[in-house]
């Protein structure tokens, strides 16, 4: 009996000590919730520092859109912030750290929804087109949804669910974990697939604005210069009288008004084309190159005026007789 005894105990201690390198070599416990911690804060930081680039950079003066944008980025900090901040342990915090996660993962989706809308029908009376900033900040907003919605439902850390009281929610019922899995999966392909539909149908290049002849209308008491179907024209601050600074992206937000001289006949200024890089010959009036602008969605609209937009000022061209 003694010597089998003091057999099996030097095998106890080879297993024990086998069993305690293995541990020693395994992860700590609740490092994935980690990286998803992290990323899920630099993806919603990310996409606060695109908008607020977007904001400074001429936003801020679209009615409605400019605040949205504001809020937009306070909310991305600020969750941003708390994602990373709030830890899992102990057992009291991890349901303010889901919520924090649940909320990240909601804002980049209503984000990335409202990006879709108003690319697709406008929204506040405002009208995106394709941009490269658009489709980072929507591939930014895809994945932090991702990122966010999978450490919402990350297991509670294995060392210290046990010992968690009730009240607090540290493991999630695998069945609901399961639902809300497969839910957060659909959501995301079907935000791909809705975001790759509308980013492809949308113009990254709006046509020209052409008509047979330029016309004048009166708008809040001021007689200003529209195209032959009626909408108000705009000059860009940068431009010269012989030159448009305004190409790619800003040309799809403000199309330039092409034709001839004999669209002038009849107004009170002078009337020129220039040559833009592609051959089209812009029209201008009394040396301000013509552009219409994506905003107005009628005639008798005038959206565009002191907006400070795709790197300058722009105008209504205003006629006096």
């Amino acid at each position: 009996m003694t010597g089998r005894h003091s057999m099996t105990r030097p095998g106890t201690a080879r297993g024990a000590g086998q069993g305690a390198r293995e541990d020693a070599g395994r992860p700590a416990p609740g490092w994935p919730a980690i990286v998803l911690r992290v990323a899920g804060s630099g993806l919603l930081i990310a996409t606060a520092a695109i908008h607020l680039d977007l904001y400074l950079t001429g936003y801020r003066t679209i009615p409605t859109i400019g605040w949205l944008f504001l809020l937009q980025v306070i909310a991305a900090f600020g969750l941003g912030l708390a994602v990373l901040a709030i830890p899992r342990r102990p057992a009291a915090a991890l349901l303010a750290s889901r919520l924090a996660a649940a909320a990240g993962a909601g804002f980049a989706l209503a984000t990335l929804a409202g990006y879709l809308l108003s690319v697709w029908t406008g929204l506040f009376g405002f009208k995106e087109v394709r941009t490269t900033a658009g489709i980072a900040a929507g591939i930014v907003e895809v994945a932090a949804f991702v990122v966010l919605a999978a450490l919402a439902l990350a297991p509670a850390p294995a060392d210290r669910a046990a010992a968690a009281p009730a009240r607090f929610p540290a493991q999630i019922p695998p069945a609901a974990a399961r639902a809300a899995g497969i839910t957060a999966a659909s959501l995301t392909v079907a935000a791909l697939v809705l975001f790759g539909l509308v980013v492809a149908g949308a113009s990254s290049t709006a046509p020209a604005a052409t008509g047979t002849a330029l016309k004048t209308t009166t708008i809040g008491g001021t007689t200003v210069l529209t195209n032959a179907k009626g909408f108000t024209l705009y000059s860009f601050a940068p431009d010269t009288s012989t030159s448009s600074k305004c190409y790619g992206s800003c040309a799809a937000y403000w199309p330039p008004v092409t034709g001839t001289i004999a669209a002038g006949q009849g107004l009170p200024g002078k009337v020129t084309t220039i040559t833009r890089t592609d051959g089209s010959h812009q029209l201008t009036y009394n040396g301000h190159p013509l552009y219409t602008y994506i905003g107005d969605s009628a005639p008798g609209q005038a959206t565009g005026n002191n907006l400070n937009l795709n790197g300058g000022l722009w105008h209504e061209i205003r006629v006096s007789r």
